[in-house]
This record gives structure tokens, sequence and C-alpha cells, in this order.
């Protein structure tokens, strides 16, 4: 299992700014073929970061997933409200143990 986990920092209006495609994104990728999950979220203590939690069967669904359509149309929204900050991690793993 591959997960991608960190934090994007956006101008101050800019997470409310990408609702619309962060959702068509969202509900684009949890229909690929390997994806186990995918969210973003608000951080409390500071609305202009972005929290991203992937999930992935293995490297290729990931490296897939870069590719698709969708991905491209996300990175355009993104590139127009801007980043300030990027923070993201690859993890390889295993399938883990529920606490």
């Amino acid at each position: 299992m591959i997960l991608v986990a960190g934090t994007v920092k956006l101008p101050e209006d800019g997470l409310e700014k990408l609702i619309p495609a962060a959702a068509v994104m969202i509900a684009e990728t949890l229909k690929e073929e390997g994806c186990i999950r995918y969210a973003y979220a608000q951080d409390i203590l500071d609305p202009s970061i972005m929290h991203v939690s992937e999930a992935w069967r293995d490297l290729d669904a990931l490296i897939a997933h870069s590719t698709a359509k969708h991905m491209k149309v996300w990175s355009a929204a993104v590139s127009e409200v801007g980043v300030l900050e990027r923070d993201l991690k690859r993890y390889d793993t295993d399938e883990g143990t529920t606490i």
C-alpha cells in the first residue's frame, strides 16, 4: 500500500475558491482503480492549510493517477489559486492494523 499525506498552504481565501474543483477531483479520483482513500480537509487552527490524505493499492495506481485527466484540471485550478507551501510525502507501507 502507498500512502500520501501532508499539507498544502494556500492564500487566505484559496481553499474556499478550490472547493468546487476539489469536490470533482475527489469524486473522480475515488473511481480510479487502486484508489483506497482520497481526501482533503481544512486545518482547524489555520484555515489556509489543506490536509491531504491518500491511500493507493500500489505505486502503479498512484502513477496512473498522476496522468489522469481530472488531475490536470485540478493542477490548473490549484495553480490559478497559488500554493504558498507544499509538504506532501509518500509512504510505502503494509495494510496497517486497526486500532
